[in-house]
């Protein structure tokens, strides 16, 4: 099975691809055509310059079609199924890590997957990068915004559950 390449892979189950579809669906029909009616009854209202519902609605509008070309790009480029369990820290994956001694315990993947009570680590950001592909009982080192470097040790990988 190949992959699209590139960071912008998300990997979803196929519960999660079919919930952001039928979301993406919605906004596209009915969320669009509610707004689209919030702008004309706003309109009648007369001067659009001073107008707070007018406003209200296009910046709604604005807002729904940023999360409409969002869906797409996630559904465009999602890889859907359950990660492999490759022994390795991958998307999907549930990392357990100690950072600078404490431990601590992320789901490996996008917000649109997010487990309930489990803290997202980001595939694009500095850890979740230094993370990928390491195995259980790997020490490195990622750096931190401000420029220190923490020391990490990768404790255990998973699927999710």
């Amino acid at each position: 099975m190949s992959h699209p390449t590139g960071d912008r892979v998300t990997y979803l189950t196929p519960q999660a691809y079919e919930r952001l579809s039928s979301e993406l669906e919605e906004l596209k029909t009915v969320g669009r055509e509610r707004v689209s009616q919030a702008i004309g009854v706003a309109r009648e209202h007369g001067d659009i310059r001073e107008n707070a519902d007018y406003d209200a609605a296009k910046n709604e509008q604005g807002m729904m079609e940023a999360r409409i070309r969002q869906l797409e790009e996630i559904l465009r480029s999602a890889v859907v199924g359950e990660p492999r369990d490759t022994g390795t820290a991958g998307p999907g994956m549930v990392v357990r890590l100690e950072i600078a001694g404490d431990e601590e315990i992320y789901f490996l993947g996008s917000r649109e997957e997010a487990i309930d009570g489990m803290d997202v680590l980001s595939l694009q950001s500095p850890l979740g990068q230094a993370v990928l592909g390491r195995k259980p009982g790997e020490e490195f080192s990622y750096p931190t915004p401000t420029g220190r470097k923490l020391p990490v040790k990768l404790l255990e990988a998973t699927p999710r559950r």
